[in-house]
C-alpha cells in the first residue's frame, strides 16, 4: 500500500470520497510525488455548485451579523498562526520555495483574515444627500456563490487573500487551487470549521485548470469569478462569464519595471535589484524582471551585479542558506532556456547563468541570470516568470519612463529608486502602474489594494475595494413627506422624480 498522502476535495465541511482519477503533487526541488488529489469532474463540480447556492440562500453565514463574521475569522487567524510552522513546511515543500522565503510570507498571512474581520465588524453604510422628505440608505449584501481560481507561486497567500474577503462579505467560496500547489489550501478547511464557519460555505475542490477550473467558471450559479493566473486563461473564462453576467476580477501578471537612478548608492541599487528580481526564483507576478538603470552608475552597477548574482546560493530549499530555490516544474524550466535562447537570438548579451541546473542531480533548477539587452526585445517585454532578468541602460529620466510605460502590456507592479525627493514624486506620479513603490519592491498588506492596469488585469485584490467587490449594493429609498398627487385633477408643485 502506498504511503504518500491522498488529500480528497473539502465540501459540506468533510473530504470527500476520493474521485476515481488522481493527480500526483511535485516537489519541484526533487521530483518526488509528495500528495495526490482528486481531478474533479463536470458532474461534480456541478453537484457541489448547487449545494453551494442552497447553502447561501439556506445556511447562516450570508445572514449572519458583522460580529459573527467577525469572530469566526479572527478564530481563525489565531489558529493559523499557532500552527503557521506546519504551513510552512508543506508550502516550502509543494512550490520548491526557500523555506527562509515562506518563514517570512508566511508569518503575515493571517493578517489577511484579522483585517477582513475587521473591515466587516466596522463597515458602515451611508444615507445620501437625498432631495426633500426622503431618506436614502445604502447597504451592502452578500453576492451568493463566489468562484475562485489561485495559482501555484504563493498558494496560501493568494488564497487568503481571496478567501478572507469573501467570506467577511457573507458569500460562499468555491476555491479552486492550481493542481501544482494545492495542499495548503486544502488544509484551510478543517481550521475555518473549527474556527466556527459553518459546514459548506467554504468549498475547496482540486483537477486541472483546463478541466475542473473550466467546468466551475462555466456555471451560471456563480455570482463572481476571482482569477489569478495567465491572460490566455482570463481570454477562455471571460467571454463564458460575460455570456453568465457574471463579474470577474482578475490579476493576471506583469513585467514590473525596477527605475535605477544615480542619486542611489549603487551598493544600494544592487540591493533593490536583487531583492526586487529574484525573490521565489522570479516566480510572482510583481517580479522586477526590467531593470531600467541610469547611465551615470550603469557600468559600477553592472560590475556590482553580476557578482552578486553569481554569489547567490542555489540549493535545497529546506536549507535556510539557500537563497534561490526551485522553479516549478520541469515546463518552467524549458520556458526559461527558451527565453535566453531568444534573447541571444535577439543580440541579447548573457552576463551570467542562463542554464538548468539540478541540486545533487535532482529537481527542476535554473540559475539566476542576467540578460543585457534592449527596450524592445522579447525578455525585456514578455512576461519569463523565472529567475532571468533583463537590464537596459537608459539615457534620461525621460527614457526609463517612457521604457517603463510603452514597452510592455503590462501594467501591475513599478519601483522608482532614487535619493532625490522630487523625482521619487515626479517618477512615481508618470509611471503607469497600479501599484507603484519608491525604494521598495514586493511591500504588500491587506489594507493596500493590489491590482493592474492594462493586461493586468481587473478589479483589486486587499483593502476596501476587494470588500465592496464582494458585494452588492442596495439602495432603499424612503419617502416620509412626498404625496403621489400627480394624477390628482388638480395638482400643484407635484413631485415626479
Amino acid at each position: 500500500m502506498s504511503d504518500i498522502p491522498h488529500i480528497s476535495n473539502w465540501v459540506d465541511g468533510v473530504h470527500e470520497a476520493s474521485s476515481s482519477e488522481k493527480i500526483s503533487v511535485v516537489n519541484p526541488a526533487n521530483g518526488q510525488i509528495i500528495a495526490t488529489i482528486d481531478a474533479t469532474t463536470q458532474d461534480n463540480v456541478n453537484d457541489i455548485v448547487r449545494k453551494s447556492v442552497s447553502t447561501f440562500k439556506d445556511g447562516p453565514w450570508a445572514r449572519a451579523d458583522a460580529s459573527e463574521r467577525y469572530a469566526v475569522l479572527s478564530k481563525a487567524a489565531t489558529l493559523l498562526r499557532a500552527r503557521i510552522p506546519e504551513f510552512i513546511e508543506l508550502e516550502t515543500r509543494q512550490t520548491g520555495r526557500p523555506i527562509r522565503e515562506m518563514r517570512a510570507q508566511l508569518a503575515r498571512v493571517p493578517e489577511w483574515l484579522e483585517y477582513f474581520a475587521s473591515v466587516a465588524r466596522v463597515y458602515e453604510g451611508r444615507v445620501t444627500p437625498f432631495k426633500g422628505p426622503v431618506i436614502n440608505t445604502l447597504t451592502r449584501l452578500p453576492l451568493g456563490v463566489v468562484a475562485q481560481i489561485t495559482p501555484w507561486n504563493h498558494p496560501l497567500l493568494i488564497a487568503m487573500k481571496k478567501i478572507a474577503a469573501a467570506l467577511a462579505a457573507g458569500n460562499v467560496v468555491i476555491v479552486k487551487p492550481s493542481e501544482l500547489a494545492p495542499l495548503s489550501v486544502l488544509k484551510m478547511g478543517e481550521l475555518l470549521k473549527e474556527a466556527g464557519l459553518p459546514d459548506g460555505v467554504l468549498q475547496i475542490i482540486s483537477g486541472y485548470g483546463r478541466e475542473t477550473g473550466k467546468f466551475l467558471c462555466e456555471s451560471p450559479l456563480l455570482a463572481k469569478i476571482d482569477l489569478t493566473g495567465g491572460i490566455l486563461t482570463y481570454r477562455a473564462i471571460a467571454p463564458i462569464a460575460a455570456l453568465n453576467m457574471v463579474p470577474m476580477t482578475a490579476e493576471l501578471g506583469g513585467k514590473a519595471p525596477v527605475c535605477l537612478f544615480p542619486s542611489l548608492d549603487v551598493e544600494q541599487a544592487v540591493k533593490a535589484a536583487l531583492f526586487a528580481s529574484f525573490i521565489a526564483s522570479g516566480q510572482t507576478c510583481v517580479t522586477g524582471s526590467r531593470l531600467l538603470v541610469h547611465k551615470d552608475i550603469y557600468t559600477d552597477f553592472m560590475q556590482l551585479m553580476e557578482r552578486r548574482v553569481k554569489e547567490l546560493r542555489l540549493g535545497d530549499p529546506q536549507d535556510s542558506r539557500t537563497q534561490i530555490g526551485a522553479v516549478i516544474n520541469k515546463a518552467s524550466v524549458e520556458r526559461c532556456s527558451a527565453f535566453v535562447e531568444r534573447a541571444s537570438n535577439d543580440g541579447g548579451k548573457v552576463i551570467c547563468g542562463g542554464k538548468p541546473a539540478t541540486v545533487e542531480g535532482k529537481g527542476f533548477f535554473f540559475e539566476p541570470t542576467i540578460i543585457e539587452t534592449n527596450a524592445g526585445a522579447d525578455v525585456a517585454c514578455n512576461e519569463v516568470f523565472g529567475p532571468i532578468i533583463a537590464v537596459i541602460k537608459c539615457e534620461s529620466e525621460d527614457e526609463i519612463i517612457r521604457i517603463a510605460n510603452d514597452d510592455t502590456a503590462y501594467a501591475l507592479g513599478a519601483s522608482v529608486w532614487t535619493n532625490d525627493f522630487n523625482q521619487a514624486h515626479r517618477v512615481a506620479a508618470k509611471i503607469e502602474a497600479g501599484i507603484v513603490w519608491v525604494n521598495g519592491h514586493h511591500l504588500n498588506d491587506p489594507s493596500s489594494p493590489w491590482g493592474g492596469f492594462k493586461e493586468s488585469g481587473v478589479g483589486k485584490e486587499n483593502g476596501q475595494e476587494a470588500f465592496e467587490s464582494y458585494t452588492k449594493l442596495k439602495s432603499t429609498v424612503i419617502n416620509y413627506g412626498i404625496q403621489p398627487t400627480w394624477f390628482d385633477p388638480e395638482t400643484l408643485n407635484a413631485r415626479y422624480g
